[in-house]
């Protein structure tokens, strides 16, 4: 069969619907779906970006930038919601990609996924680890720099990053009803934190930090301040909404998914969406947005702290709630640890469907009898993510995450178009109101956002795709299910060479874009690893298409 060939929704629902030993254990409910959503969408995005955005872009109006990311995430939410009540199983958008665009495009997909889960799983982690060493500072014990960070940030290895991944994916192994348990009590810490920070600050909002609310673009620089940087503001912000689609991820750990999950998805990114506003008002109301600006942007909450309080006879600021630094940083550890939970969680379940679809190898998706989950799997990622996690610099990780996501919502968002059409029959628990607007809004949303990402960002989307095409062309294509034979004679491989071949000439570009931003004359390694990447691609799937033809 071709690559282009739909796997037949009902082959997925008797996946999602298999009992006994070696399938995962149904153990969730909507409200667990809510607070396993909520848990890996508060994290690092509200502790650490707000207030860099805000001093950069945005000045007060950073609500704005939180509401406008959030209709962007409603849109794809709606859609996600409807693809999870039609096909509740565990591959999230690749399995929906599957069943309406097809293989090569499901597997795009699933790569994407595979770059969201593992990038935002490095980031955080290394996060968490500048927290720990700060929360252990702060009670007398001194970890020493060089093993609290990376190679690129001036250390030998990162040890308290890789630990916290080791930790959470033991308790990952130990199943999922075990996690969801530990993610419920870390939500409620980090919720009543967050809650304390909005009803302790409320009284001591300064009105004249919120004037003008929309601070004027003096520079004429687009995204400095104005509507543009609300509007480059909504694209950072972005970040703070991730992980509400791993909801998705636990369809088949679910009871009831056609029920729940919508209610789950929808629920927790409403939840976080009225947080984010509530925090992001207090924060900018108590301390002015250009005293989150530089290094103090990178921890605004306890900037937002230190003017809680009343002026003494100096006219400095004598802090009311100096605990409260304390409590946040604690929940920020804690909240960090239910969003790699999740992260992880989502990770290894998106490789599970598929490697049972034949387009990796068995190793990914076999099933633990005693604990119901992919413990080989598990272990797996805990290697690769710890040792990426002490190694890798952070920066190229949080480049990474937003593009991958928006690019997986785009596809989603289209996805609901195709089904409408090629399925409009199909059984649904929920559906996607006002279609076409709905998915077509979500387009243009998430392409719009990811118009706002810099060029490298995009260069590197580019270069993980070609790998991700590079395994699927040795591996995948030969050993899918829906392969007749060896699978060396699918149809569609042409197009399929055409299309790499077309993304090396992309690589090139977005190579040169890169450098034309940052400067001709600047470091060009980046441009001379883009030109080489490009070139060795263009010429093996031109080798290949040229094969094909004979």
């Amino acid at each position: 069969m071709g690559l282009f060939k739909r796997k037949p929704i009902a082959a997925i629902l008797a996946e999602s619907n298999a009992e006994g030993q070696t399938s995962l254990k149904r153990v969730l409910g909507p409200i667990g779906l809510v607070l396993f959503g909520i848990g890996v969408i508060v994290g690092a995005g509200l502790f650490s970006i707000t207030g860099l955005v805000a001093a950069e872009y945005t000045g007060s109006a950073i609500t704005l930038s939180f509401v406008i990311a959030a209709v962007g995430c409603c849109f794809a939410g709606l859609c996600y919601a409807e693809f999870a009540s039609m096909i509740p199983i565990s591959g999230s958008a690749y399995t929906y990609t599957y069943a309406t665009m097809g293989e090569f495009t499901a597997w795009t997909i699933g790569w994407a996924l595979v770059l969201e889960f593992s990038v935002a799983s490095i980031l955080v982690a290394i996060s968490w680890s500048g927290y720990f060493v700060q929360f252990l500072a702060g009670i007398g014990i001194v970890i020493p720099p060089e093993l609290c960070a990376g190679p690129w940030n001036g250390g030998i290895m990162n040890i308290p990053a890789a630990l916290i991944i080791v930790l959470m994916s033991l308790f990952l192994m130990k199943g999922t009803e075990t996690s969801a348990r530990v993610n419920n009590i870390i939500v409620f810490l980090k919720i009543g934190v967050i809650a304390a920070f909005i009803v302790l600050g409320w009284q001591y909002i300064n009105p004249a930090n919120h004037t003008p609310y929309v601070p004027e673009n003096i520079s004429g620089v687009f995204g400095e301040y104005g509507w543009s940087g609300v509007l480059r503001g909504a694209a950072v912000v972005f970040l703070a909404y991730l992980g509400f689609d791993i909801v998705s991820c636990a369809a088949q750990e679910t009871k009831n998914p056609k029920r729940a999950m919508p209610i789950g998805i929808l629920g927790s990114l409403a939840a976080c969406t009225v947080l984010y506003i509530l925090f992001a008002h207090v924060m900018t109301g108590v301390a002015n947005y250009t005293s989150f600006a530089g290094q103090d942007g990178l921890a605004p909450v306890a900037t937002a702290i230190r003017q809680m309080g009343d002026a003494d006879a100096s006219g400095a600021i004598i802090p009311a709630y100096p605990w409260l630094n304390r409590a946040v940083i604690f929940a920020i550890l804690f909240g960090y640890c239910s969003v790699i939970l999740a992260l992880l969680m989502g990770q290894s379940r998106v490789f599970m469907t598929m490697s049972q679809d034949g387009l990796l190898p068995k190793l990914f998706s076999k099933v633990n009898s005693k604990t119901r989950t992919p413990l080989r799997s598990n272990v797996v990622f805990m290697v690769v993510i710890a040792v990426l996690s002490a190694f890798a610099p952070p920066q190229i990780a949080g480049e990474l995450t937003n593009i991958g996501t928006l690019f997986a919502f785009t596809i989603v968002c289209a996805g609901v178009l195709v089904v409408r059409r090629t399925m409009p029959n199909a059984e649904r628990g929920f559906r996607t109101p006002f279609v076409p607007f709905v998915p077509l809004a979500g387009i243009v949303v998430c392409v719009a956002l990811m118009l706002f990402l810099p060029a490298d960002t995009w260069m590197r989307l580019v270069m993980w795709l070609l790998i991700g095409y590079d395994v699927y062309s040795l591996y995948g294509m030969k050993h899918s299910k829906m392969a007749v034979g060896d699978g060396r004679t699918r149809r569609g491989q042409s197009v399929f060479n055409v299309i790499c071949i077309g993304l090396g000439v992309l690589c090139i570009v977005t190579g040169f874009w890169h450098q034309q931003t940052v400067g001709m004359n600047a470091d060009k390694t980046l441009l001379i690893v883009a030109s080489v990447f490009g070139l060795i691609h263009i010429a093996w799937y031109t080798l290949r298409l040229t094969r094909k033809a004979n």
